[in-house]
């Protein structure tokens, strides 16, 4: 079982908006979706899902742990919280959603709870998010890297994370790249204009490909069919070799979400 390469995001989206999102989604053929506790979408999330009318083993649906719930007696109870929200009996991947500030609950200690939800079925497979590489250690070391199925991290032209990337996947972890379109930043990027262009592409349909192309899942997210539908697009498009290395050449280490109260020391 793989992570899918193209999927719906749905950070900062709530309520009717969520709901109409993902159900166009769903209605122009998007089949993975991410959520997260902490987004407080995950009810809005399931009544989506369960109104679309999309069989439930057609899907992989993802959500998070938020840090409140990484304590060896909390995070299985939420997990069972969460999927009774997103009206499902199992997730097909479920990720630490931060590390824990000031390692309070310990790496072992969540990811050993994180597994044995594995065991008990209720996800498919599990995963890590915005871990540097000495927490990816320790997550390896307690769980064994066959069982991280992805690690979830900032990556777009702006900020291409290499050092990270490269560790994870050196382990054999696969890398979903969030924010891909860097909140729009990187849409007005002449080399990416002049790409797109080229390709007879829109600058989103470029970005998006070059990840998938590197290897990476996707999940953007928009709350506009006409997005929703180019977006998916990007599955179809193939970037030259000139395309790629002019993409690569764009890193500026600029990262946009590192929220002070559990962003960890990055590498």
């Amino acid at each position: 079982m793989t992570v899918p390469a193209f999927g719906l995001g749905t950070f900062r989206l709530k309520g009717q908006v969520v709901i109409d999102s993902v159900k166009t989604a769903l209605d122009l053929g998007y089949r993975a979706i991410d959520t997260a506790q902490i987004y407080e979408n995950e009810a809005d999330v399931g009544l989506a899902i369960a109104e679309s009318g999309v069989e439930r083993d057609a899907l992989f649906i993802t959500s998070k742990i938020w840090v409140s719930h990484f304590a060896k007696d909390q995070l299985i109870p939420s997990l069972k919280d969460s999927l009774k929200k997103l009206r499902t009996d199992r997730l097909d991947l479920t990720l630490i959603h931060w590390p824990s500030p000031g390692n309070e609950v310990p790496v072992a200690e969540f990811m050993g709870a994180l597994l044995e939800a594995k065991q008990l079925g209720l996800t498919r497979q599990i995963g890590v998010s915005n871990f540097t590489i000495a927490l990816m250690k320790e997550a390896i070391a307690a769980v064994g890297a066959e069982n991280i199925a992805t690690h979830q991290i900032e990556l777009h032209p702006y900020l291409q994370n290499r050092k990270v990337v490269e560790f994870a996947q050196s382990q054999g972890i696969h890398i979903t790249s969030y924010m891909t379109l860097a909140y729009g930043e990187v849409l007005k990027d002449p080399v990416i204009i002049e790409i797109a262009k080229r390709h007879d592409a829109t600058p989103a349909q470029v970005t998006l490909a070059w990840a998938m192309q590197l290897g990476y899942s996707v999940i953007p997210s928009s709350t506009k069919s006409a997005n929703l539908q180019s977006n998916l697009k990007a599955c179809e498009l193939t970037l030259t070799d000139g395309d790629m290395a002019q993409i690569a050449a764009l890193d500026r280490g600029h990262r946009l979400t590192n929220p002070q109260s559990v962003a960890p020391a990055w590498d």
